[in-house]
């Protein structure tokens, strides 16, 4: 799968989680939600933004005083790419590998395990 944008790196994905979640957000509305779970500042937050535009990971609307910022890619596409490329570099591509891997690093709740039970299902073309 050839990705047209490119892996946002861990900074990028932070901000990204913000606009999935309020929508499209002026910088200092980014930088506010951030500073909740860790001291961020605005100039950090703006040369960030302004690299991933650049990036193409997200586009700017100019057409206000305050620059409205939302993502291109939505928040699954993104996970899907992701994940494309994880399982490719770490893993070599094998689904089985990455997925045992997923479910010893953190325990699946029983809520978790149902939902991957009714995928299998569906993927097997067995729905229940």
């Amino acid at each position: 799968m050839k990705q047209t944008t490119p892996r946002p790196t861990d900074a990028e994905l932070a901000i990204l989680r913000v606009l999935w979640q309020q929508g499209p957000s002026t910088v200092r509305q980014v930088q506010e939600t951030l500073n909740h779970s860790r001291p961020t500042g605005y100039t950090t937050v703006l040369k960030l933004m302004q690299i991933m535009t650049s990036k193409g990971v997200v586009r700017r609307d100019r057409s206000q005083r305050a620059h409205i910022y939302q993502p291109v890619l939505a928040e699954e596409e993104t996970q899907k790419r992701l994940v494309s490329d994880l399982l490719e570099r770490a893993f070599g591509g094998s689904t089985i590998n990455l997925v045992m891997q997923a479910l010893s690093a953190k325990s699946a709740s029983a809520e978790e395990i149902a939902q991957i039970r009714q995928l299998l299902d569906k993927f097997e073309g067995g729905s229940k």
